[in-house]
């Protein structure tokens, strides 16, 4: 596992060699490729494509921790606003699945197939904790999914063009807490390769995204890795084929209930 340190913007940059992917193209020399921008015109623009996104779905590759195992596999997803998500695990061993669960925006029910048990609660930070380890709301999971990071509201800060990289690196703060977000702007793109949530001076969580791929009328990241430094716990995604992979679709209700079997008792 990669272990993140707080506060080192290095590591979070490093870990797209752990993806085996690049935010960006040959380096910039010289001044933006683009006019300068307003932070608030950024802002604008980041808020309006975080609005955009309701509802994605995909056939992904995930590798993570359940415990103290690194578990990868085969992993469908669903998600829309309004704290709803359904995740499916496939058993390796081919077909079967071997965890799911289900947030239907109040409450949630997963259930471990391998283990023959299920646990339930509300639908909060810790929802997508009980599948990946990783604490999330559940509405923050479908955005930084998509390549859409949640946006604070209200906030101010700087803009400075990073020739390095070819990337804007934007700084924003507002209620105590500080965003800090790496974009590729070049060609009228607003593709975030990096985000990180400060709150207090904690790193709440961080995400790094590769290989930007077009999915209907949406830009959206191929591969992402998330980080949450305070469970010392990592996620790594590759969202696979862009046939599998759907935004703003529209998502049946019942998908997103579901009912321990009968006979499970609750997980440890």
């Amino acid at each position: 596992m990669t272990r993140y340190h707080p506060g080192m913007r290095l590591a979070l940059l490093a870990s797209l060699s752990f993806l085996g992917v690049a935010a960006c193209g040959p380096a910039q020399h010289g001044g933006r490729p683009y006019p300068e921008p307003n932070v608030a015109d950024i802002v604008a623009r980041l808020q309006k494509a975080h609005d955009a996104t309701t509802s994605f779905r995909a056939d992904a590759t995930m590798d993570f921790w359940i415990g103290k195992q690194r578990a990868k596999g085969e992993v469908y997803v669903m998600s829309k606003a309004g704290a709803f998500a359904r995740f499916a695990m496939l058993s390796p061993a081919g077909g079967s699945t071997s965890a799911e669960m289900a947030c239907n925006g109040k409450d949630f029910v997963f259930v471990s197939y391998d283990q023959n048990c299920y646990r339930t609660g509300p639908c909060n930070s810790s929802s997508i904790a009980q599948f990946f380890n990783i604490q999330l709301e559940p509405d923050d999971f479908l955005h930084l999914a998509v390549g859409t990071p949640p946006v604070l509201a209200g906030a101010t800060g700087t803009a400075t063009w990073n020739s390095k990289t070819g990337l804007e690196d934007v700084q924003l703060s507002a209620d105590g807490k500080t965003e800090k977000l790496s974009i590729d702007m070049r060609d009228g793109k607003l593709d975030v390769m990096t985000a990180e949530m400060t709150s207090g001076g904690k790193l709440e969580w961080s995400v790094v995204n590769g290989d930007f791929v077009k999915v209907g009328d949406f830009r959206v990241p191929g591969k992402s890795h998330f980080k949450a430094p305070a469970s010392q716990q990592d996620l790594v995604v590759d969202w696979g084929d862009t046939a599998n992979r759907a935004v703003n679709v529209a998502l049946d209700p019942s998908k997103f209930q579901l009912a321990p079997p009968a006979g499970l008792q609750l997980c440890p």
